[in-house]
């Protein structure tokens, strides 16, 4: 067979979701406007002697360097596409980079109830004016942000190979059919970053205002205890949904009784099915399927057109023995 006749026969495994390079340039924007925040609030802070304004800037710091880890992963995603080295391509490298987000954001989580049960022990003196306005400015930096990274959803149309041997792959099917989505879960973590920080400065707002018309100190370090609670139940989910796509967790029960139900004609019966995420939009399945009158891959194939986010589908055909 001629090299020139193979080629029809291979493909790639660019499972990126549909607004990868959309989704890298807002993070990298979103990177360089919390950047420029924290070197203004550390120099502010450094010429005019505010404990406040050096913490929130260093503050920002731990955002600009989750943030970071979004953006790099985007950008690894992008440059090794081709990477023969990554078997089923660089798709998970977003939902790797949203789990150390996850950590870093739950670690951010401890740090704000430490600092919180510190103060509600030993309470300590607050400039309240400055303190606000550090908060209010902080907010609106994070909902800018917030509206860079808005809900961009992936959608994924694939391509189609009609292949006619035992390891059959298919690529794209067309948009009709079942309709299957899955979020970016590495803008999701940059997302959740910047949300996290607008809450803290939101309750940070409220609970400032409220110790300075009541005199009630202990309103501030209690407002933080709540807030914490809220990120690491954040951070906590994001650690679940992108850990499971880490660890091939079932990518869609719905989906796999589709396919099964699709395969199973006649005497056909399937034995086996492996349905995971390869990245955001992308779905691969790997299924065995045995019959009495067994018939080629390309027919098997043929019953999952139309099921959107299939990117790759491998299938096995054996005889029943009986």
């Amino acid at each position: 067979m001629h090299s020139h006749s193979i080629e029809q026969w291979t493909h790639d495994h660019a499972f990126l979701g549909d607004k990868h390079d959309e989704n890298e340039r807002r993070t990298w924007l979103v990177v360089v406007l919390t950047l420029v925040m924290m070197v203004g609030e550390v120099v502010a802070g450094s010429l005019f002697g505010s404990m406040a304004l050096l913490a929130d800037g260093w503050h920002m710091g731990t955002h600009a360097a989750a943030l970071g880890i979004a953006a790099f992963a985007y950008r690894f995603a992008r440059r090794h596409l081709k990477n023969a080295h990554f078997t089923f391509g660089t798709g998970k490298f977003g939902d790797l980079a949203a789990f150390s987000s996850a950590i870093i954001l739950g670690l951010i989580a401890i740090e704000i109830a430490y600092e919180s049960v510190l103060r509600l022990i030993t309470p300590v003196p607050i400039v309240y004016g400055e303190a606000i306005a550090v908060a209010a400015l902080g907010l609106c930096v994070n909902l800018a942000s917030a509206w860079l990274l808005r809900g961009n959803h992936d959608h994924h149309h694939g391509h189609s190979h009609a292949h006619d041997h035992h390891d059959d792959h298919d690529h794209d099917q067309d948009d009709h059919g079942h309709h299957h989505h899955h979020h970016d879960n590495n803008l999701r973590a940059a997302y959740v970053h910047v949300m996290a920080d607008a809450a803290t400065s939101v309750l940070a707002i409220a609970a400032l205002a409220v110790a300075m018309y009541s005199g009630w100190v202990w309103a501030d370090p209690a407002v933080g205890l709540i807030g914490s609670a809220v990120i690491a139940s954040w951070a906590f989910g994001l650690i679940k949904s992108s850990g499971a796509v880490l660890l091939d967790v079932r990518a869609d029960e719905k989906l796999e009784r589709v396919i099964r139900a699709r395969m199973e004609v006649g005497d056909d019966r399937v034995t086996d099915l492996h349905l995971w995420q390869v990245g955001p939009g992308h779905c691969a399945v790997l299924l065995s399927v045995v019959s009495d009158q067994p018939k080629q891959p390309a027919v098997y194939k043929r019953r999952l057109a139309g099921l959107k986010g299939l990117s790759h589908v491998t299938v096995e055909v054996e005889t029943c023995p009986h």
